[in-house]
């Protein structure tokens, strides 16, 4: 893929749910459970094979990227949406209709410190990202060239 369609992304997970060391250990996983219409359509519309993926540690103390991964899988169906047992059970999301999407994600490496997001407000050029901004929650988050340069360069 060249360079200039490539694509970088931020995708959230709480660690005691799905984490990185779940991730290194899988190699690979489906990205299921996203119940947001914006973050649905960028996993359906936009995400790309090859696309390169900030993990993040959401809902913990320090929220933090964690590693790397990338898209292995461009988007499909979200089968967890169809089991009642499952807790992103939508009853609207049928075989015929699906509403919601997920994407496969393949470890690439796990940081040996991760990088805060106190870290991340704090460093030059990312006053700008959507992960620093106020109110911002979305689970799956586009994230630019140069947002992806500077946050990898941090750890490299």
């Amino acid at each position: 893929m060249p360079a200039s369609e490539k694509k970088f992304w931020l995708l959230k997970s709480e660690p005691d749910c799905y984490s990185i060391d779940d991730l290194q250990r899988d190699g690979q996983t489906f990205w299921s459970g996203v119940r947001n219409y914006q973050a649905r359509n960028m996993m359906r519309d936009q995400m790309r094979i090859g696309d390169g993926v900030l993990f993040y540690h959401s809902s913990t103390e320090p929220p933090c990227v964690v590693g790397l991964a990338e898209i292995c899988g461009e988007g499909y169906p979200d089968f967890t949406a169809l089991d009642p047992d499952d807790d992103h059970f939508d009853p609207r999301h049928t075989p015929d209709n699906p509403i919601w999407m997920m994407v496969d994600v393949r470890f690439i490496k796990k940081f040996a410190e991760a990088i805060t997001l106190a870290e991340i407000k704090a460093t030059p050029g990312l006053e700008a990202m959507i992960l620093t901004q106020r109110g911002s929650r979305l689970s799956v988050q586009p994230v630019t060239a140069t947002e992806w340069g500077i946050v990898t360069g941090m750890r490299e």
